[in-house]
């Protein structure tokens, strides 16, 4: 009787603490369509990483340059990685190419293309200026960086609930009455 109590009450936490916790959803084309927002309406929304990304750019085997982020010796080269963790907020810093490209920033002066990809619903997708063998090159900082295998498929999230609630201004009319 008492595992069943304990059982009980873990299963109703569980609900409890899952139904607090923000429920994200892609960012598509649809929605965006949907939505119509201006390019000031989605700098206002939060942006989320639906999946990590690691990119990663050879630094110059007698290279003294400072870097910002983690340095590894892979293959018996200096390589400099940067990781974006999954659910990494992220807000929106310019809109490109027919308002459908967006340069989405995790860290200050430093952003990430992303855009629609057709195969995935219109999913706004990590962009890559070429993509071989799921690696994609990227410029990150003014800087030429390799995407991890797989980090295509890292897409933008929203809490559309947040959204919604954001968007409603409403009051109560009281009415007018003759004196």
């Amino acid at each position: 009787m008492i595992s069943f109590r304990i059982l009980l009450f873990s299963a109703l936490s569980v609900l409890i603490m899952s139904s607090c916790s923000k429920k994200l959803t892609p960012f598509t084309t649809k929605l965006y369509a949907q939505n119509q927002w201006s390019e000031d309406e989605l700098k206002s929304i939060q942006f989320y990483l639906s999946d990590d990304i690691i990119i990663r750019r050879q630094l110059k085997d007698a290279s003294s340059e400072i870097v910002e982020g983690e340095i590894k010796m892979i293959d018996g080269r200096q390589v400099e990685e940067i990781i974006i963790p999954k659910g990494t907020p992220g807000i929106l810093e310019f809109v490109r190419d027919e308002k459908y490209h967006f340069g989405i920033s995790f860290e200050e002066g430093k952003y990430l293309m992303f855009g629609p990809n057709p195969k995935r619903g219109g999913e706004y997708v990590l962009l890559a200026s070429g993509w071989k063998n799921r690696v994609g090159k990227i410029r990150y900082d003014d800087k030429n960086y390799y995407t991890g295998s797989g980090d295509g498929y890292a897409k933008l999230m929203v809490n559309l609930k947040k959204i919604n609630e954001r968007d409603y201004d409403s009051r109560k009319v009281k009415g007018r009455t003759i004196d």
